[in-house]
């Protein structure tokens, strides 16, 4: 592979700037409003000769939720399209916790600060300047080269992904898609090690209410139905429930590789994992599906028995769990009928495979810039807009070419979110070099 002249400094102090205006875009979702960032996305488009295309549902739907496509043509002597798709959403951000104005874009000791700036702008930014570099540089291409942005992904997509894969197919219609859902990270488990984590299965996500009804009454005259104490009868039974650890394909591949570079000193099974699960959460998460309590909702005076008590779970099941097969198991544990459980999301979908062209540039691409640094196929403990791809059968990668530090990690969805200029460096080069790879034409 031939490879072009490009000026990266000055690229990534570009990539610095856009991300600090991209991350001042509040998108918060509820309510969303990416319609602003799909407006600065093809402005910044439009300027340098590429169209882009602005997609969303109808009133009554999700109007004022869109999402954005532009396209680079290729001659397509590499095969379909490869997609890089990121969302324009951003989870909410507690102020009052953050050392900056969360949507200030801050750029500070060598960091842009800022909700969304891991999750996932940076991505954004970086899948945008490598779409415009070729561009820019006139670079053939040899299948079309596609940025997808779009809306809704952190409140599950109904108004995003899935509005497009419902109402237009034909913009999912690809050889290959990056995404996020894999991540380099300097230290791995205690070890130090630069490890790229390449993507390519999730945990599916099952998000359910529980709903308790009982008789309403004066709080000076407790009388043994109320809503709120069954309810917490079911959530203390819940938190009691001790599922056995296992390790599911798509995990002992993960954990084997990181044998093989050297992160683990065994190789895995859940007797020799068991002291290291025991103070890594995201260990145990993949050893088995997570019950994560999320709200309650009850009351609405201080001396009123309320007749209705909600709460939400957060459920994430392993790769290959059978959603029914957990809510069966799930009942029983509760032990109550007057305990309604609702599905509120819903989502499983095949492991991606590793032997496939674009694996292969995307691994390259990493252990060409970085030394030492292992690549490994991940499974995400989170869900992404990836499995509706996936869904289709098509290979999509979670891969944000970055190396986060301990500062940096488990920031995403939490305070004084950030990400390093370095970083942004990083991630240029490696995923220009992924992509250059595989659409030089043939």
């Amino acid at each position: 592979m031939s490879t072009p002249r490009v000026d990266w400094e000055a690229l990534t102090a570009e990539a610095a700037e856009l991300l600090s205006a991209y991350v001042s875009i509040d998108t918060t979702n509820p309510p969303g409003n990416e319609g602003r960032a799909c407006d600065w996305l093809a402005q910044l488009l439009g300027a340098e000769g590429i169209p882009s295309r602005r997609v969303e549902p109808g009133a009554g739907a999700g109007a004022g939720r869109p999402s954005l496509v532009a396209r680079l043509a290729g001659d397509g002597s590499r095969g379909g399209p490869l997609v890089l798709l990121h969302h324009t959403d951003v989870v909410p951000a507690e102020s009052d916790h953050w050392s900056v104005e969360p949507f200030a874009g801050a750029v500070r000791d060598g960091h842009v600060w800022g909700r969304g700036t891991v999750d996932m702008k940076g991505m954004g930014v970086m899948e945008l300047l490598v779409l415009l570099l070729h561009r820019r540089l006139g670079l053939p291409l040899g299948r079309d080269l596609v940025l997808m942005a779009v809306a809704d992904e952190e409140a599950g997509g109904l108004r995003g992904i899935e509005f497009l894969d419902s109402a237009h197919p034909e913009l999912l219609d690809c050889a290959y898609v990056i995404n996020e859902g894999g991540m380099g990270a300097r230290e791995t488990f205690g070890v130090k090690r630069p490890i790229f984590t390449i993507g390519v299965s999730e945990k599916g996500p099952l998000w359910l209410t529980l709903r308790t009804t009982g008789q309403a009454g004066h709080g000076s005259v407790p009388h043994g139905d109320a809503a709120v104490e069954r309810l917490v009868r079911a959530l203390a039974r819940i938190e009691a429930w001790r599922r056995p650890a296992r390790l599911v394909p798509e995990v002992t591949s993960y954990l084997g590789a990181l044998h093989r570079a050297g992160v683990l000193e065994d190789a895995p099974s859940v007797e020799a994992l068991s002291e290291l699960a025991a103070r890594e959460p995201r260990l145990r998460s993949l050893e088995r599906a997570s019950i994560a309590l999320t709200g309650v909702t009850a009351g609405v005076k201080h001396n009123v028995i309320p007749s209705l008590a909600e709460a939400t779970l957060d459920v994430r099941l392993l790769p290959g769990d059978d959603p029914q097969e957990f809510l069966a198991e799930l009942t029983a544990v509760i032990d109550d009928p007057a305990v309604e459980v609702e599905t509120v999301f819903s989502s499983s979908t095949r492991a991606s495979p590793v032997d496939t062209e674009l694996y292969r540039a995307l691994e390259r691409a990493a252990l060409s810039v970085v030394e030492r640094a292992a690549v490994v196929p991940g499974v995400s403990t989170g869900f992404t807009d990836s499995r509706v791809f996936r869904r289709r059968g098509i290979p999509a990668y979670g891969f944000v070419p970055v190396l986060l530090s301990e500062g940096e990690s488990g920031r995403a969805h939490g305070n004084d979110e950030r990400l390093s200029i370095g970083n942004l460096r990083l991630g240029l080069e490696i995923l220009f070099r992924g992509v250059r790879s595989v659409c030089e034409p043939a």
